[in-house]
């Protein structure tokens, strides 16, 4: 049977098992039946007070994750668009938030959510998708990972991550039982995998980490019950690969990169023999090319294998645009048609694989070449000792540039300076190695959770006093 609405399935499921357990979070459980008679009794509800269809509606952040999605579920079932926001948003980014949902993309598909990602200008960024292209992500996911993707998923994330939404309602389209956590914990999210019963798990590489970590401290034995891990978000560090497989030994261990924008674009077996960078082949259906970057040489005949250019990608997956004036934030994703990029960075190997690279407005140009941050980030993250890094420039009279990282160090560890400096000799030229060292007393982050690169740089710049020179 087809669907054309993400929820579409919900009223099958419901009179064909209505007794499965649909949703839980530990504390509200769902059974197929008792959700679509949730979702229909909120829609009602939505009708009754007026809210027109087409409207765009944020949905209340205080709630608790079961009550987000049901409503949510609500909200597209009466015809409408949910909008995600981020519960660390203050008020001022609330008020941007709503003030861009005023002006949803044109688009001859009916939409229905708008998420959000922080832009370089610190404004929230609100992208649409369509419910055709969120369904074709579905049947990408089941096609690429197999019957596994169809099973009880756990989903230890918040909604307003696009990656843990998509995780929840994709077992919901197929069926299965979603279990999710209020609040992330390595520990609580180890012991509800241990009570076996869930099948597939959607995670991003820190989330693993510590759970890793969390394994290793409590001598926990492995969890063989879970068949499938789908990892997003960042790019997986390899090294701990063989770890994770140890924790999660019947598991199908799947990398896979993507965008908000984008959905889907590529994936991998997270092969602790395979390059740090490589992504993947693209799913079925997404074409994906790589054009000269800025100042290089136009390529007449395409890119030779290995030579890094910036990612376009074409799909059904795509979203439909960006609400408001987000268009006008230097991180857009650009527009070429049908041809979509996000401003990311890549090469093709010889065998078709896809190989990230980093970001174009955080490439470097160093002794006349190009560096990319990312790459010396993933060695110096790998060296023993040090937890995170951020590479970054400063000026240099003869050079132009010169590389300098700030670094998160393992307070358990035993490194030096000069450990790591030779750590970075042995893995990248001579010219990306940083010229200097700084420990990091405190970490900066994102809204996302992801590390501020704009703000390290700053604090670099100024000196900060939570950061020491190292070297």
């Amino acid at each position: 049977m087809a669907f054309d609405r993400v929820h579409g399935p919900l009223a099958v499921w419901a009179a064909h098992q209505p007794q499965r357990l649909a949703l839980s979070d530990g504390v509200s459980h769902y059974s197929f039946e008792a959700l679509w008679q949730t979702v229909q009794a909120r829609a009602a509800a939505l009708d009754a007070a007026g809210q027109p269809p087409g409207a765009a509606l944020l949905i209340p952040d205080d709630w608790s994750q079961c009550a987000q999605l049901c409503e949510f579920l609500a909200v597209i079932a009466g015809g409408r668009c949910a909008a995600l926001g981020d519960p660390g948003w203050p008020v001022s980014q609330r008020a941007a938030a709503a003030q861009a949902l005023q002006r949803l993309p044109d688009s001859p598909e009916a939409l229905f959510y708008v998420g959000f990602t922080s832009g370089s200008t610190g404004r929230p960024k609100g992208f649409a998708r369509s419910h055709a292209s969120w369904i074709a992500s579905f049947e990408a996911c089941n096609q690429a990972f197999g019957e596994k993707a169809r099973q009880a998923f756990f989903v230890p994330g918040r909604l307003a991550h696009s990656l843990f939404l998509f995780g929840m309602l994709h077992a919901l389209w197929n069926g299965a039982t979603c279990v999710i956590q209020e609040k992330f914990s390595p520990g609580a999210a180890l012991r509800r995998l241990a009570e076996g019963d869930l099948s597939a798990m959607v995670a991003v590489p820190s989330q693993l980490l510590l759970m890793l970590d969390y394994a290793r401290q409590h001598h926990l034995a492995p969890l063989p019950a879970v068949g499938l891990l789908l990892i997003g978000g960042a790019q997986w560090p390899r090294q701990h690969t063989e770890a994770l497989q140890g924790l999660f030994p019947n598991a199908d261990l799947r990398v896979f990169y993507g965008a908000s924008e984008l959905s889907f674009v590529a994936w991998a077996a997270a092969d602790a023999a395979a390059p740090v960078a490589c992504v993947g082949r693209p799913f079925d259906g997404v074409s994906v090319t790589l054009r000269p970057l800025p100042g290089a040489p136009a390529a007449g005949n395409g890119l030779a294998p290995g030579t890094p250019g910036q990612i376009w990608v074409r799909s059904a997956m795509a979203f439909a645009g960006y609400v408001g004036d987000s268009q006008a934030d230097g991180s857009a994703c650009q527009r070429d048609g049908d041809w979509l990029s996000v401003r990311d960075i890549g090469a093709i190997d010889a065998h078709g694989c896809l190989h990230l690279l980093g970001r174009l407005d955080r490439m470097l140009t160093v002794h006349a070449k190009k560096l990319f941050p990312e790459e010396v980030e993933r060695v110096l993250e790998s060296c023993p000792g040090v937890v995170r890094a951020s590479v970054q420039a400063v000026p240099d009279a003869l050079r132009g540039a010169r590389v300098v990282a700030a670094l998160a160090l393992d307070p358990e560890g035993v490194v030096t300076p000069q450990a790591v400096h030779r750590w970075c000799l042995q893995h990248l030229q001579r010219y990306k190695v940083p010229r200097r060292f700084y420990a990091a007393a405190e970490w900066r982050w994102t809204a996302s959770g992801k590390t501020d690169h704009a703000a390290m740089a700053t604090a670099i710049h100024s000196e900060a006093l939570w950061l020491t020179r190292w070297q």
